[in-house]
Parts: structure tokens; sequence; C-alpha cells
């Protein structure tokens, strides 16, 4: 079957059973096991226009990934594009970078330290630009500088229709819009080009303390978070590490609470500013000192390996007193939560500042993120996502009914309405209609829409 689309590529085309296969279609999550019909290793942008050719006139859904950390179903049937090849990586000394869709942020973090410059990219660096940027893009310091898809120069893609087109706020604004914040709903991103910001340290870090003090850190991080300046961006996670190698001697095993903070003003202010958190509790371990902006992925030290997970997360519109006690009742350390990580990031700041050129990034009001993140190992397994729906439950009261595109990694009607609002998802609904009339974009978290 699909012999003349191997003809077309430059790239190679792998089947169910070959171990290039097996390499490919592997995603961060391993509790979702990718089965697509067959995956082309994309070489060239060519490549990519080929393989959406093909998935439109042989009735083919198109999925895509890079790195795997957006793997959010099985994808069974697709023909999945891999862009991992897609590897170009240039900084330019006066400010921007231009990136392969194959492209992982430390890549470009190493690439803009000599000059300087600092990508806003997210907690993990070895996630891929394109997909955290296209959807949104909430980093470490975002409360300063704002979300990364509002950084976007140009786009490179092959939409739906199999069209390869570069997109600039001036030349197809329709599809600036909506790949920003929109995912995968127009298309396949084969490169971007974004702005820099002059950054070359911040003064970051975490605080972890011992989960006695659980009660009195978050209390005190929610009232400290109300007066915050934007030079401050933060989170606080309730932690449950096991004892693994990686894992320092102080937090495994046992239940704990780290305050992650990052500050872009000078140090002595941001030793003022982080003061009154210092004060709540004495932390088991404080990591928090000026670095190199490129090591900004210490900060929360989010795993790197591949593992079975479950994820539920909501937005906030605010975190009273007694959202904290919800939370802590759920999931604090008396509460048996089965949950590895349960973070609230405050949000703000630049974040709700409107953009310059307008996206289908929505929720830009929202207080804090809230996400849960646990294993689905024995013999917990069966109560992770039960409990994550507690958890979200608690804290229904204080919840905007909304959710960000690249948190809670998801599909289905449900998943998508709540990552836009009525009008932004009916916007991409026809843009979709527009640009990818073949429907071909329907694997992953797109609009769904009808068969065609």
């Amino acid at each position: 079957m699909f012999t003349a689309l191997a003809r077309d590529l430059t790239g190679a085309l792998t089947l169910p059973g070959e171990p290039l296969y097996k390499e490919l279609a592997g995603g961060f999550n391993v509790a979702i096991a990718a089965r697509p019909a067959a995956i082309v290793e994309a070489r060239d942008p060519q490549d990519v226009v080929a393989a959406v050719r093909f998935a439109a006139a042989t009735g083919h859904p198109i999925a895509v990934q890079a790195t795997g950390h957006g793997l959010a179903d099985a994808m069974d049937g697709a023909i999945l594009v891999h862009t991992g090849r897609l590897d170009e990586c240039v900084v330019h000394p006066d400010g921007w970078a231009r990136v392969g869709a194959g492209v992982r942020w430390q890549q470009v973090l190493d690439a803009a330290a000599p000059h300087g410059l600092a990508p806003l990219c997210g907690s993990a660096p070895g996630v891929g630009v394109v997909g955290y940027t296209t959807g949104g893009g909430l980093g470490p310091v975002a409360r300063t500088f704002g979300w990364a898809s509002d950084r976007v120069r140009a786009i490179e893609i092959v939409t739906g229709d199999g069209a390869a087109r570069r997109v600039t706020a001036d030349d197809e604004p329709d599809l600036f819009w909506g790949i920003r914040g929109g995912k995968g709903a127009l298309g396949i991103v084969t490169a971007l080009e974004f702005d820099l910001v002059p950054l070359p340290a911040v003064h970051a870090g975490a605080l972890y303390f011992d989960g006695t003090d659980a009660a009195a850190v978050l209390h005190g991080w929610r009232s400290w978070t109300r007066s915050l300046p934007r030079e401050a961006t933060t989170s606080i996670a309730l932690l449950q590490l096991p004892p693994l190698p990686g894992v320092p001697a102080p937090l495994a095993g046992r239940f704990t609470v780290a305050v992650r903070f990052a500050w872009t003003g000078t140090t002595e202010d941001g030793e003022t500013v982080l003061a009154p958190i210092r004060a709540v509790a004495t932390p088991l371990i404080d990591t928090v000192r000026t670095i190199p902006y490129a090591a900004i992925g210490t900060v929360h030290a989010d795993p790197t390996d591949p593992m079975p997970v479950h994820e539920s997360t909501d937005l906030l519109s605010s975190l009273p007193a007694e959202a904290a006690d919800a939370l802590l009742a759920v999931a604090g350390p008396a509460a048996g939560s089965p949950q590895v990580i349960v973070e609230l990031r405050h949000l703000g700041g630049a974040l709700a500042d409107p953009p310059r050129h307008p996206s289908a990034l929505c929720h830009r009001d929202a207080a804090y993120s809230l996400i849960t993140v646990g294993v689905l190992a024995p013999p917990i397994a069966a109560a992770v996502p039960a409990h994550g729906e507690q958890v979200r439950a608690a804290l229904a009261p204080w919840a905007t009914g909304g959710a960000l595109p690249n948190l809670g990694a998801a599909t289905g009607a449900e998943r998508v309405a709540r990552s836009y609002d009525a009008l932004t998802l009916a916007r991409l609904t026809e843009l979709a209609e527009r640009y990818d009339p073949a429907h071909v974009l329907r694997a992953g978290q797109v609009p769904v829409r009808a068969a065609a």
C-alpha cells in the first residue's frame, strides 16, 4: 500500500515490525502504545508534503511527533510524520533564532548562550521547540517575558491540503493567528523563527521542604504570590518522589514540597523577594542561586526518562486560603495521594498582557495552573486517574473550566473545548475546513470535525 509513498521520500518509510518503526513510534508517556499504520522519517519539508498528500489520497489520518513528549493517543491507522531529522538550529546574534521541527530546547539554549541570549523554553529543555511553542509555551521566566508563541516571527508549515507555506503576520495572517496556540490543528510545522531575549543569567532554583511543613509552605506561597512583581516566576509542587537514582536522598521516598523560583532582576533584589518563603520553614535543600540561563532546566529538575503517567489539569481564577486547604485535604501529606507531583504554577504578569499579534492561545487571564502527574504502576495504577479527578473536584469552585493545550496532553472534543473559548474554537475549526479539506489532520489534539 505504501510503496508509492516510499518512492516519493528522501527519508525513510518504516512499517510495524521493523526496527526503525519501534524507535520512532515511542513517546515519553509509555502508558500510550502508538500504533500508526506507517511512519515517515522526514528528511526535508518535501517529505512532509508527500506524506500529507498521500494521506489525503488514501484516506489515512496524519499524525506528527518529534520528541514524543506530546503523545496523547495511539494514532491507530495514521501515517506518523516524524520530524526529528529536521534539525536546523541557527541563532542570530542580533536576537532571533531559526530552528527545524526536530530541535529540542537545550540545543537552542546552548547556541544562544555565547551571545547572552535566551529562548523562552519550558521547564524541561529536552522537549521539542515546535510542539511546545505552538501550544503557547509556559516557561520558568514566563511572568517576565510572556508566552513563547508570542515571540514567533515566522512559521514554515505544510497545511492539511499538502501545500508548503511560509507564514508571518503579514503573509497568511489567518494561519499566523491559528498556528500560535492551535497546536497541530492546521498542519505540520517544519521550521520556526522566533525572537530571543537578552538574559545571560537568572537567579533561580528551588527550595525543598519537608512534608510536615506543607500547610505552612502552601499558605505562605499562596499569600506571597498575590503581590509578586513580574520579574518573579514561581510554582509549588507537592512531591512524592520514589527512591530512584538521581533523586536526592533528602527527597526520596517521602512527601516533600518544592517551591520553584526564577528572578530576572538583580541577585540582591531576588534574595529580598524570596526571603518570605525562606522564612516559612527550614528547607531540606536550597538550590536558589545565580545560574547561566542555559542551565534553566535545573530549576524544575523535570524527569528525563520515559514513564507511564496520567495527568489531570485545570486553570484557576484565584487561590484563596479555602482553596489551599481543599488541596491539602485531597493531596497533602495525610491524604494518601497516589500522585507523584501535584503542581500549581503562578500565572499573570506578562502572561496576561495583550499580544502584539492576536493568536489562538486562550485563557491569558488565569491566575494559576494545576496539574497532577501520577505513575501508572502497580499497586497504585488504578487509583491515579480517579484521584486526579478528585483533586480537580476539590478545586472546582476556583476553576475557570479552561486548560492550556500543552498541560495534561489529551484528545477528544471535551479536552479541545477546554483549551479554547467558543469563538476561538469556531475560528480554528473554520480554518481547518479551509486548509485541510480532506480532513487528514484528525490525530492528536485537533478540533473535532465531521468526517470529510
